[in-house]
């Protein structure tokens, strides 16, 4: 493959069963040799802050060159990837199949699991990571959690800072006392009999945060589904390990993939479409459990059964067309898309969906929002995310919508931190953002 060749990018396994995956010299010899490769190129520039750490760690080397750049010098490149593969899918002239043979989104996941393999482990951030313990301990007293995290919290919010390393000012998820799964369990959502789409089945994988942190997306996309005549359950097995995978727990994901995916295949026995509600989940059921586990049947099996919510809708929307009943949402939508929304390489299908509603008024934001899940609520990164999210905060403000959405609920808040620190003129006032499945369920009058 030349560079700037139409063929499709091409990832490989993750071979991380392989001692060499985690020999230190060879470790540091590939990161040589893709950060020379980098450095040439310099495509990458305006996206996250590894490149600029990069490429000022070059320019202000004795030689101007990589071979003068101590070696010990390449983590601070390394913390600021958040693995949003921007780069891979987007930017980079020389992934695979190119010779070159470049994926620098792994590479950097391959120095984090090298490093935890030596016992360099930041404990805290460890344990921020592990939803599932933290979603149902905090069920148990959600208020008490949600008013400790507030931003304006001068009281729990430093201790949060010095004990946990969360940034005093980053905006948090609320915990709720009863999780998505009991709440459809509770309330079933009956499938209308008349819609076009009627015979169709879905399991929703919960994904964590909706699970735990915001039912609401979850409701609105039973509701939506159900008006069109789909069927729903609603399964949660554990989170998809997207978090660890940030830190290089490339272990505890496999672990996550062997669980859901042998859960997630008796639905898919039964004839269900399995549909993710957030797109980092999505993303791993897709394209990441597969390639850490290449010959694991089920994970295979469920990769190909899997969708995200909106590229769902817009399934039903192009195959039997949707039930009627969709009014025009007043004051139009900034959607900003999400990283790991476009990573899945199915196209622009938040914008697509929300284009199925009358009168439709969509201004589409395509620029990074700088969160980066775990990474941006941290001390030493909060600062950094809302820089590198300014373009996507000030386009959203510059839209000036009355709708904020994000197929990813975190990037959305962290957009509306940024649009509050924007030095500007008329900023919009948006009270909170949605996922754009909620705002197609208020265009169908399904939630308030």
């Amino acid at each position: 493959m030349s560079e700037g060749g139409l063929n499709a990018p091409v990832r490989h396994p993750i071979d991380w069963n392989d001692p060499d995956f985690y020999d230190w010299d060879k470790l540091n010899a590939e990161m040589e040799r893709v950060f020379d490769i980098c450095h040439g190129c310099r495509r990458c520039f305006n996206l996250c802050d590894s490149f600029p750490r990069l490429f000022d760690l070059i320019d202000e080397s004795e030689t101007g060159e990589l071979d003068s750049v101590d070696k010990a010098d390449y983590k601070p490149v390394v913390d600021a990837c958040t693995l949003c593969d921007m780069c891979f899918m987007v930017s980079c002239p020389y992934v695979p199949p190119h010779e070159f043979n470049l994926d620098f989104p792994h590479l950097m996941l391959r120095y984090r699991a090298a490093e935890r393999r030596r016992g360099k482990v930041d404990r805290s951030v460890d344990q921020l990571t592990r939803t599932d313990r933290n979603g149902k301990l905090a069920a148990f007293a959600a208020g008490a959690c949600n008013w400790a995290s507030k931003t304006d919290n001068k009281l729990t919010r430093p201790i949060m800072e010095d004990l946990a390393g969360i940034h005093r000012d980053a905006a948090l998820p609320e915990f709720h006392g009863k999780t998505f799964q009991v709440s459809a369990m509770e309330s079933p959502q009956p499938a209308n009999p008349e819609a076009p789409a009627k015979g169709r089945k879905v399991a929703f994988y919960a994904t964590c945060f909706v699970n735990y942190n915001n039912p609401q997306i979850g409701e609105s996309a039973r509701a939506v589904l159900a008006r069109n005549g789909v069927e729903t359950e609603v399964v949660y097995p554990s989170c998809c390990g997207m978090p660890q995978l940030e830190q290089g727990n490339i272990e505890e994901v496999a672990k996550a993939a062997r669980q859901v995916s042998r859960e997630l295949g008796r639905w898919i026995d039964a004839g269900y479409d399995i549909v993710a509600l957030t797109p980092s989940c999505a993303l791993m059921l897709k394209f990441e459990w597969p390639l850490i586990l290449p010959d694991d049947p089920a994970v295979k099996r469920l990769s190909e059964a899997s969708f995200d919510i909106t590229e769902y809708v817009v399934d039903i929307a192009k195959k039997e067309g949707l039930a009627e009943g969709l009014a025009p949402l007043d004051g139009g939508v900034a959607l900003h898309m999400a990283c790991h929304a476009r990573a899945q390489n199915v196209g622009a299908k938040a914008a697509e969906m929300l284009r199925l509603i009358p009168e439709s008024d969509v201004k589409v934001v395509e620029r990074c929002s700088g969160h980066g899940g775990s990474w941006g609520v941290l001390e030493e990164n909060f600062e950094t995310a809302i820089k590198v999210g300014r373009p996507a905060a000030r386009l959203t403000a510059q839209a000036g919508k009355h709708y904020v959405a994000s197929e990813c609920p975190l990037a959305g808040q962290h957009i509306l931190q940024g649009i509050e620190r924007l030095k500007m003129e008329n900023k919009p006032q948006v009270d909170r953002s949605y996922h754009p499945i909620e705002l197609f369920a208020k265009a169908y009058g399904l939630a308030g």
